[in-house]
């Protein structure tokens, strides 16, 4: 049962996205359910960069300035 994209966690949507891609990249899928899952996977790389978006915006609020004070900073992966 496909859960609504919005209720899943960045975990579970990710999980739920690499699925779809390997069952993509195998090239068994038939055409019409291969849009349907092209669709689902559009949907949640969508939640996953929205709920890293919100990873990010968490992080720089709870920066702290030299002086222990909370400040934001921008945010650099790496």
């Amino acid at each position: 049962m496909d859960y609504p994209v919005e209720s899943l966690t960045f975990e579970a949507a990710l999980k739920e996205l690499e699925a779809i891609v390997a069952r993509l990249e195998s090239g068994d899928t038939p055409l019409q359910d291969a849009i349907e899952l092209y669709e689902r996977g559009n949907a949640l790389r969508a939640r996953c960069a929205e709920r890293l978006d919100a990873a990010q915006a968490r992080i720089e609020a709870i920066r702290l300035d030299a002086d222990g004070r909370a400040a934001t900073a921008p945010f650099t992966a790496g």
